[in-house]
């Protein structure tokens, strides 16, 4: 941002990072970190008072955080298998995401953008207004209908996206893409023969 120059350099940001949301994975260990650039002094006093009010990761998460916030650099003893486990999580994780979003975009009323540097994929679903219907009729949401339904019928958990503040009158799931790549394919089998079957289902015509 600074090499930008001008006003971008002036910008405020703040990044954060923990060991459960990079490609370390390390969803067991509770840690993070956060920076916070051209914010004012007084801005940064008030969180670090906030977060010293907080509880703190134990003492294997802080270590766990020390790796990923300094990892093995040429030349070091460990080097060598770090970036080989690296590279093996980062090419996993790039052929899940190609082959959720792949799969998913192969069904009818469903839409699922490129999985970018996440674990999770956050498919939109074009739903009928029969399922929008019945789901009203329940006093539930319709992506939570259709999860639930999901759930019952395959054995599948996802989440609905009205947890996460979608747009008005628009329908998504999280689904996850950790899981090994066998098992990934049988979840998107059987996520789209659930799919078909409830379009079938609630079919408008």
């Amino acid at each position: 941002m600074t090499e930008l120059g001008g006003e971008y350099a002036q910008n405020e940001l703040a990044s954060f990072h923990s060991t459960s949301k990079g490609y370390m994975g390390e969803c067991g260990y509770r840690g993070g970190y956060c920076e916070y650039v051209n914010f004012d002094p007084s801005v940064v006093a008030m969180l670090a008072k906030s977060i010293s009010a907080k509880l703190c990761p134990s003492v294997s998460g802080q270590v766990a955080m020390a790796v990923v916030a300094a990892p093995p650099q040429p030349g070091d003893p460990s080097f060598e298998l770090f970036n080989q486990e690296k590279t093996v999580v980062l090419d996993a994780l790039k052929l899940k995401a190609e082959m959720a979003v792949e799969s998913l975009n192969s069904l009818p009323q469903m839409k699922c953008n490129t999985v970018q540097g996440a674990m999770y994929a956050f498919p939109q679903i074009y739903l009928p207004e029969k399922a929008i219907a019945k789901a009203k009729s329940e006093g539930k949401s319709a992506d939570f209908f259709y999860a639930y339904e999901l759930l019952e019928e395959k054995g599948l958990c996802v989440v609905p996206g009205s947890g996460f503040g979608q747009r008005e009158g628009t329908y998504h799931f999280r689904m996850t893409i950790l899981p090994p790549p066998e098992r990934l394919e049988e979840f998107l089998k059987r996520l789209k023969d659930f799919h078909l079957g409830f379009l079938k289902r609630y079919s408008d015509s």
